[in-house]
């Protein structure tokens, strides 16, 4: 049943839990091929890098997707632009699990990362909806659900491949979007666009956007450094996984993202302390925490136990930079709450892409410690922007 929504006015706890869990399984099409792929390495007699670029073109996608489809919910009705994102996530699902080509297979990557944007239709959502003092808090529990889903594509992605197959993955993610496009349109209320005028002038807008708010454009880069290094970490844990002394395979590699639901948590109870700590402090002990996980990834590359107190490490920084940039923003100009989320998650998901492009390149050339250097990398520019801003 649908509800009528006003600004500022409140969101209904059984919508805000509903958007949550579709976000949540949205997004898990991202990262499913993650512990997969040496497994589809293995199957299609492919190089590691070829590999590598499944993950790196949904990433892509994904930043494609922000960058041209969420504005689009500021000019025409949700409900419209969401029929046509799950349509395409749903067939490209299915013909990834039956394509046998590589070029295929990326191909059908960089369309299910543009159309797994969905938790970005409700994040804004939340936060325009929502009662002021109940902001942050109720954008941290839409992105719980989020993170919650990135954390289960692991596990779940790990666990189907090794006992069925990576193909049957795939299978079960259409079935999963079907439900959810489902669920979605039965609850999702209809909002009035926030922008009259064409699309072209409303992607000009977002760089009207960047000229006027410069926190915007810091919040975004540093926040998007961090995130490639979280990825530069996942998009080759499996490779490393897969060798002495762990010959782990896809399973273990979807339990250990089981050690990130100390991130999901973070950003259930983080947002209401934002005010209280400071943006500037919660992007130092974020970073500190990066810097503290590449330390034991590096030291402790043969003890399954830093690994699981370094993904536990790099999580809670992540979410802690992440939250604390995103969240703030939405205050700045809540009738452009779209664009704006937009400008953020398109540069967030562009140093993604980064960062997995990194990793690719640094295991192929110089292994772990290669992905090391990477990440520890990207983890100082996000530190080093905060630093110098005093912000």
């Amino acid at each position: 049943m649908k509800t009528m929504l006003k600004e500022d006015a409140g969101l209904p706890r059984r919508l805000l839990y509903t958007l949550a869990v579709i976000s949540g399984v949205s997004v898990a099409n991202l990262y499913y091929n993650q512990p997969l792929l040496d497994m589809i390495r293995q199957d299609l007699g492919i190089s590691t890098l070829a590999a590598n670029h499944i993950a790196l073109y949904s990433q892509a996608g994904y930043a494609l997707g922000l960058l041209f489809l969420i504005p689009l919910a500021d000019l025409v009705s949700r409900r419209r632009i969401l029929l046509a994102v799950f349509a395409l996530l749903i067939l490209s699902l299915a013909a990834t699990a039956a394509a046998s080509d590589i070029r295929a297979i990326h191909g059908f990557s960089l369309v299910i990362g543009i159309c797994s944007v969905v938790p970005q239709f409700f994040i804004p959502l939340a936060a325009q909806y929502s009662r002021p003092e109940e902001k942050n808090r109720n954008v941290g529990i839409v992105l719980s659900g989020l993170l919650t889903g990135i954390l289960a594509s692991r596990v779940v992605s790990g666990a189907v491949g090794e006992w069925l197959g990576w193909r049957e993955m795939y299978v079960m993610a259409t079935g999963l979007m079907t439900l959810s496009a489902i669920a979605a349109f039965r609850i999702l209320p209809d909002t009035r666009p926030n922008f009259s005028g064409s699309y072209g002038a409303l992607m000009r807008s977002l760089f009207t956007l960047l000229r006027q708010y410069p926190l915007l454009r810091l919040y975004s880069v540093r926040a998007a450094f961090a995130f490639g290094a979280l990825l530069c970490f996942w998009a080759s844990l499996a490779f490393k996984m897969a060798q002495a002394p762990f010959h782990a395979g896809s399973d273990i590699v979807g339990i250990l993202g089981l050690c990130g639901i100390a991130g999901a948590l973070t950003a259930t109870v983080a947002g209401k302390y934002i005010t209280r700590v400071g943006i500037h402090r919660f992007n130092c002990i974020g970073a500190l925490l990066q810097f503290i996980a590449w330390a034991l990834f590096l030291f402790g590359a043969e003890s399954y136990a830093s690994f699981v107190f370094g993904i536990v490490a790099i999580d809670i920084g992540m979410q802690c930079i992440q939250l604390s940039n995103q969240a703030p923003l939405f205050g700045l100009c809540p009738a452009a709450s779209n664009r704006i989320n937009t400008i953020f998650m398109s540069t967030y998901f562009a140093g993604g892409t980064l960062g997995t492009f990194l990793s690719g390149a640094a295991w192929a050339h110089f292994g772990w410690p290669g992905v090391v250097a990477a990440g520890a990398l990207l983890s100082a520019a996000s530190l080093s922007l905060t630093l110098l801003s005093g912000k």
